[in-house]
């Protein structure tokens, strides 16, 4: 299995420092949840129905023609290197790396390349793989440019497939709204902006005939009875979804200051992380982790992914803790 952030309890083992003490920056999840309320026995104890109308609700916060729940937007990303024959794939790197994982573990060509290089080497592949906000870099792409990529591939038959897991901080860039065309996919995760990661849950945003496949991969129940409920709840909450993406935002900014104060400007991010490239990003990691704050480290290219500090008190030893290691580093 490849590595991920969130190993926390990993982590209090490793340094000797129990599991609440720790800062965790391992993960783009926010800090800031969407408060569940307490559920009904009858969503733990009945078995979960499709027409329970979360679907209406989801197409209507996600604006897409079509969708379908899944169990995280992992789940799809393992479910669908099953439903093509043999095929060429470029995965934009440095990203999210199950998503080359999955598409080599079912036996087609993959090749990881930048996003500037995979548009110029379109021809060369039937399916490409892109992160939009990439994780853990950032990039961005318009509209217009992901529609013509989109069309590009479609013409033989290949497959355009986008990671919108960090988009609900900017929903106006989201190409939900165009998921009806054939060979687009859009995959979509409720646990980065809701702060739900524990409900592992997310959407596949396509045409129907690939949704059907995919839910014939898939089986029943992709998701629990509670998810579902408190899904309908988060994703109708309009008042609370404007509030929280204002404050991600503002706490986006106030990290991205926060490292450049500290000499660790970012070369990337969105408003749930920064990223920042150096060669020394393993010492860092491991000086913070000795002061229990956990980031996510990443070997190629070496760098680390901070996400957002949860209060005031997170921010000042955040700062503090960057301040004395590199006091200490000079020294």
């Amino acid at each position: 299995m490849l590595e991920h952030g969130g190993r926390l309890l990993r982590a209090a083992r490793q340094y000797g420092i129990p599991a609440d003490q720790w800062l965790d920056l391992s993960t783009g999840v926010s800090p800031f949840p969407w408060p569940v309320p307490a559920l009904p026995a009858s969503a733990w104890h009945r078995l979960p129905e499709d027409d329970d109308g979360l679907i209406d609700i989801a197409r209507a916060y996600y604006r897409a023609p079509a969708l379908l729940p899944v169990a995280g937007s992992q789940a799809a990303i393992q479910a669908l290197p099953q439903l093509r024959a043999a095929s060429r794939v470029g995965v934009i790197a440095p990203g999210y790396a199950e998503h080359a994982h999955a598409w080599r573990q079912a036996g087609h060509a993959v090749e990881t390349l930048p996003a500037e290089a995979l548009r110029a080497a379109v021809e060369r592949f039937d399916v490409i793989v892109l992160i939009h906000p990439n994780n853990p870099g950032g990039e961005r792409f318009t509209m217009e440019h992901l529609l013509a990529l989109h069309a590009d591939l479609s013409r033989r038959g290949g497959w355009l497939i986008v990671d919108e897991a960090f988009i609900d901080v900017e929903p106006e860039a989201s190409l939900c709204a165009e998921s009806g065309r054939e060979g687009l996919v859009v995959l979509r995760s409720v646990g980065k902006f809701f702060g739900m990661a524990g409900a592992r849950a997310g959407f596949v945003c396509a045409a129907p005939p690939l949704l059907d496949r995919l839910r014939e991969r898939l089986g029943p129940w992709t998701l629990s009875g509670p998810s579902r409920h408190a899904l309908r709840l988060a994703l109708a909450d309009a008042d609370w979804q404007s509030m929280a993406r204002a404050r991600l935002r503002t706490a986006g900014e106030r990290l991205a200051g926060t490292l450049h104060g500290a000499g660790l400007a970012p070369a990337g991010g969105c408003a749930l992380f920064q990223w920042c490239r150096f060669p020394a990003a393993r010492g860092l990691h491991e000086a913070l982790a000795r002061r229990a704050i956990l980031t996510r480290l990443f070997e190629a290219p070496s760098s680390l992914r901070f996400g957002l500090p949860a209060d005031e008190s997170g921010f000042e030893r955040l700062r503090l803790a960057l301040g004395d290691i590199h006091a200490a580093a000079i020294a």
